[in-house]
C-alpha cells in the first residue's frame, strides 16, 4: 500500500504555482498542475503586451519546481465524491487533495453591443487579439478604454505613450483605491501622455457600437477600437461541479481556505471566497493565498489543524507608460494613505513588483516553504466579527 499523497492544482497562475511549489516540501507528496497554457502568464504585464513592450509570458521551467508535473489541459468537472477531475481532452486524474486556483478574467459584458464590438484585456489570448487589432489600425484611430481601475488606467497609458488617440472612460472615479493626491497625479500623467479622461456617474457606458460608445448622459464618443477593462468573472467550474460559490462564482471556503463542502478541496487566488469575504485582487495576494492553501493541505496530511489565513497587502502600484508610475501605500483597512511614490521612483517600484512576483515563485520552487507575507492582525478579524453581528467593522 502506497503512503504517497496526490495533490492536483487546477490553475497555473500566481496562486496555483506558489501552492504547487510549496507542496514539494514533502517527498511523499506528488503534485500535478493542470493549466490550459504551456506557459506562465504574468497578468501584471498584459497591458504591456497590448502596447508591444512585453510578451507577458514566462516559461514554466523558470517558476515551477522540477518535481511538479504539468498537464496542459482544462478541467471540465470536479467529482468530489470520486476525488477526480475530468479533462477537456479526455480522461480523468485522481487526487487525494485538490487546490482550486482557476483565477479570474473579465465578466461577460452586459452592456448592449459590448460582447460584439469591445475587446477585453484580462487574459493572454484577449490581450494578444487586441494587440493584433491595434496593429492593423492607423496610429491616430480613436481608441476608447472603458474602466478606471488598474487594467484600464495602465492600458490607456501604454497606448497613449505610443501616440494613439486614447479616451479613458470611468463610470465612477479614476483609480478608486488611490488617495486624492495620488489621483491628481494620475490624471496629470495621463494628460501628459495625451489620454483624455472622462469620469463620473454620467460617464457610465450604456452601449457599444462598431464605431462608438454611448454614455449615460447620451454622449456618443467615436471609437474605432473599444477596450473593455471593467467587470470581474471567474470560471464556473466549481458551480458546475456542485460546489457552493459566492454570487460572483468564487468557491466558498472557511478561513483556512478549505471548501465548505469538502475538506479535501482547498481554494486560492481570485477564485476563492473565504468566509464569503474575498480578498482584493493582486498578484501578491494571489501567491500569498496560494502559499496558505498549500500549508492547509500539508497540515491535513500531517494530521494537524490548519490555521486561518492572515494576509494583508496595503499597497497598489500603477504604471503610466514606461517612464512613470505610482506606488500607493495604504492602511490595512484597504484605504489609501497620503503617502505615495510617483515619477521615476513609482516606475521603479512598479517594475520591482512585477519582477518580484516571478522571483517569489522561482525562490519557492528552489526552497519550498520559504515564502512569507504581510500579516493583517486585526482588520480581517473585525470584518468577520461584524459579518457575524458580533462587533462593528471599524478599526481603532
Amino acid at each position: 500500500m502506497s503512503n504517497n499523497t496526490d495533490v492536483v492544482v487546477i490553475g497555473g497562475g500566481y496562486a496555483g504555482v506558489m501552492a504547487a511549489n510549496r507542496l514539494t516540501q514533502r517527498d511523499d507528496v506528488t503534485v500535478t498542475v493542470i493549466n490550459p497554457r504551456p506557459v506562465f502568464v504574468p497578468r501584471l504585464r498584459l497591458h504591456q503586451l497590448v502596447g508591444g513592450t512585453h510578451d507577458a509570458v514566462v516559461d514554466f521551467q523558470e517558476v515551477l519546481a522540477e518535481s511538479v508535473r504539468l498537464v496542459v489541459d482544462s478541467v471540465t468537472r470536479i467529482d468530489a465524491a470520486a476525488r477526480s477531475v475530468t479533462l477537456a481532452e479526455g480522461g480523468t486524474i485522481g487526487y487525494d487533495y485538490l487546490i482550486y486556483a482557476v483565477g479570474s478574467a473579465s465578466a461577460g459584458p452586459r452592456v448592449p453591443g459590448a460582447a460584439e464590438f469591445a475587446y477585453p484585456v484580462a487574459t493572454l489570448e484577449a490581450a494578444q487579439r487586441l494587440r493584433s487589432v491595434l496593429w492593423d489600425m492607423p496610429a491616430r484611430a480613436a481608441v476608447t478604454v472603458v474602466g478606471g481601475g488598474p487594467a484600464g488606467i495602465e492600458t490607456a497609458a501604454e497606448l497613449g505613450e505610443q501616440g494613439r488617440a486614447v479616451t479613458l472612460v470611468c463610470g465612477g472615479v479614476l483609480g478608486p483605491y488611490l488617495h486624492p493626491r495620488a489621483r491628481r497625479t494620475a490624471r496629470r500623467y495621463l494628460a501628459e501622455l495625451g489620454v483624455s479622461v472622462i469620469e463620473g456617474p454620467d460617464a457610465v457606458v450604456t452601449a457599444v457600437a462598431r464605431d462608438a460608445v454611448v454614455l449615460g448622459d447620451g454622449r456618443r464618443l467615436a471609437s474605432q477600437v473599444t477596450v473593455w477593462a471593467v467587470g470581474f468573472g471567474v470560471p464556473d467550474l466549481a458551480d458546475r461541479s456542485g460546489l457552493r460559490t459566492d454570487a460572483a462564482g468564487r468557491l466558498l471556503t472557511d478561513e483556512t481556505l478549505t471548501s465548505v463542502d469538502d475538506e479535501r478541496i482547498v481554494a486560492a487566488g481570485d477564485s476563492s471566497a473565504p468566509s464569503d469575504l474575498p480578498f482584493r485582487m493582486s498578484a501578491y495576494t494571489a501567491y500569498g493565498l496560494g502559499a496558505h492553501a498549500a500549508d492547509t493541505v500539508l497540515n491535513r496530511i500531517a494530521g494537524e489543524q490548519p490555521a486561518p489565513i492572515d494576509l494583508s497587502f496595503p499597497a497598489m502600484c500603477l504604471s503610466f507608460g514606461r517612464d512613470a508610475g505610482i506606488y500607493q501605500l495604504g492602511h490595512k483597512d484597504e484605504t489609501a494613505m497620503r503617502l505615495y511614490f510617483s515619477g521615476f521612483a513609482g516606475k521603479k517600484l512598479k517594475e520591482f513588483a512585477c519582477e518580484a512576483g516571478i522571483k517569489h515563485l522561482a525562490t519557492e520552487a528552489r526552497k519550498p516553504g520559504s515564502h512569507s507575507w504581510f500579516k493583517d492582525g486585526k482588520y480581517r478579524p473585525q470584518l468577520l466579527a461584524a459579518q457575524r453581528g458580533d462587533a462593528p467593522a471599524s478599526i481603532a
